[in-house]
């Protein structure tokens, strides 16, 4: 059940898409091309980008994410079965800060998303 929330998440952002680039049942969401979130086949968490290696730590120094695995430091995997509004916040958190990097001839492509 709480896969199915992510999913409804993810699929929710504007432009965002899902395949599965490290085998069946390994969803990579993605916005512009980059990931935003991975959820592994077998995972009972999501992975997802922070906007620095120091709130990653507090996440996981507080118990609500842990190290995510073959990511960069400033990446985490918070517990599918996390509140759904930290979740959700998690997830567009990650989503907003890989949006905003893009290219700007990307960023003009993707469907319109109130930032800020």
């Amino acid at each position: 059940m709480s896969r199915q929330i992510a999913t409804n998440i993810c699929t929710a952002l504007p432009g965002s898409t899902c395949d599965d680039l490290l085998g069946p049942g390994h969803d990579s969401w993605k916005v512009g091309g980059k990931i935003f979130a991975s959820i592994g086949a077998a995972s009972s968490t999501v992975s997802v980008k922070t906007d620095s290696v120091e709130t990653a730590t507090m996440l996981i120094d507080a118990g609500a994410a842990r190290r995510a695995a073959y990511f960069h430091r400033s990446w985490v995997a918070v517990p599918l079965d996390a509140a759904p509004e930290d979740l959700r916040h998690r997830l567009v958190t990650s989503y907003t800060l890989i949006r905003a990097k893009l290219p700007k001839s990307v960023r003009d492509e993707l469907p319109p998303y109130p930032e800020g």
